[in-house]
């Protein structure tokens, strides 16, 4: 296990900057996900982190010791790519070994690491085939094992399961967590998935056009965002946003929303704010204090949940629920407790 330490990472291609200066520590043991939209710099991270990509500016420290200047091989940091990138001509025994091979190990020592990832990763019947023999998650843990055998100080996964089908994603997911839990080894996964973000990681940091928008645990950053982005990007579906215009100022600290006056402490109010609140917060009944009428649009029925898509006065929210629903026209509520406030930048407002 090792403390990794990044200071103010920067990387332009041309005048395009990509990363615009990223500081994280990782403590022993962490399994750490960036996650965030396509072009928001997450492989690009990672290539410099292995070594794949030259580092504009800033400092990655491994250890406490900086590993700028050296080369992939000596970096102590193995990589697991979305392609696998297994040999076709060699069996799993021949590719799990062949950067063993590189460094002049006996065949013992070789068999012996090769044989110890086979047995983490349940995969000992498989050494003897060739890829093409494999499915894709099979595969995968191929790839894996050959990263195992490295000893790394530091895994760094890009986005390994996207070429996997739903199921066997989910079945990769639990196998990656357990194989952490049983390693306690540092992880940097990539992904565009929050479901594997939130699933995955002891803390997440969620990138934007090169920023990180927040580094915090998968309970921090679902329940306490710090921008309309990440209130958007984390949940499923995203979190519902309403402008409020100050035509819809009450008085101080009270606005009106449908007809439903919401005091609130402390609110200062610009030319408008955002209020948000999540689609499994709203309820359907009418017992809570901010009352809706809304008109169905669609039903998405996912069998244990249904996501409901409604509408008022142009604005569209969205509701999570176990319920059935017939009616073109439904009643819903949803507490002040569970509401969220963003000011006119889209920064969180917190009470």
């Amino acid at each position: 296990m090792s403390e990794i330490i990044i200071n103010n990472l920067k990387k332009s291609f041309g005048n395009n900057t990509v990363i615009k200066g990223f500081d994280i520590k990782i403590n022993d043991g962490e399994f750490i996900v960036l996650v965030g939209p396509s072009g928001c710099g997450k492989s690009t991270l990672l290539r410099m982190i292995s070594g794949l990509e030259k580092i504009d500016e800033g400092e990655i420290f491994v250890d406490k010791k900086l590993i700028n200047n050296l080369i992939p091989s000596k970096r102590k940091i193995a990589m697991v790519f979305q392609s696998y990138a297994l040999y076709p001509h060699m069996n799993v025994f021949e590719n799990i070994s062949f950067g063993l091979k590189m460094e002049n190990l006996t065949k013992d020592e070789i068999k012996q690491k090769v044989d110890h990832a086979a047995n983490i990763l349940q995969i000992q019947e498989l050494l003897e085939r060739k890829p093409k023999q494999l499915s894709g998650g099979q595969r995968q843990r191929v790839a894996i094992g050959r990263a195992i055998t490295r000893d790394p100080k530091l895994f760094l996964f890009d986005e390994p399961l996207s070429n996997l089908d739903a199921a066997l994603r989910s079945e990769m997911r639990v196998e990656i967590s357990k194989l952490h839990k049983k390693m306690r080894s540092n992880i940097i996964y990539v992904t565009h998935d929050q479901v594997e973000a939130m699933t995955l990681a002891d803390r997440i940091v969620l990138l934007n056009k090169g920023n990180i928008e927040q580094f915090g645990s998968p309970n921090e950053i679902y329940s306490d965002p710090n921008n309309i982005f990440v209130a958007e990007f984390i949940g499923s579906p995203k979190m519902n946003i309403i402008k409020i215009e100050r035509a819809n100022l009450v008085s101080n600290n009270k606005i009106n929303f449908f007809n439903n006056e919401i005091k609130f402490e402390h609110l200062k109010f610009d030319d408008e704010i955002y209020l948000g609140i999540r689609p499994e917060n709203i309820d359907l009944n009418q017992e809570n204090e901010i009352k809706l009428e809304l008109k169905v649009e669609l039903v998405e029925n996912l069998g244990f949940e249904k996501i409901i898509y409604t509408s008022l006065s142009n604005n569209e929210i969205n509701i999570k629920t176990k319920k059935d629903i017939k009616s073109q026209s439904i009643k819903v509520s949803f507490s002040k407790e569970n509401i969220f406030l963003f000011d006119k930048n889209k920064n969180r407002i917190r009470q």
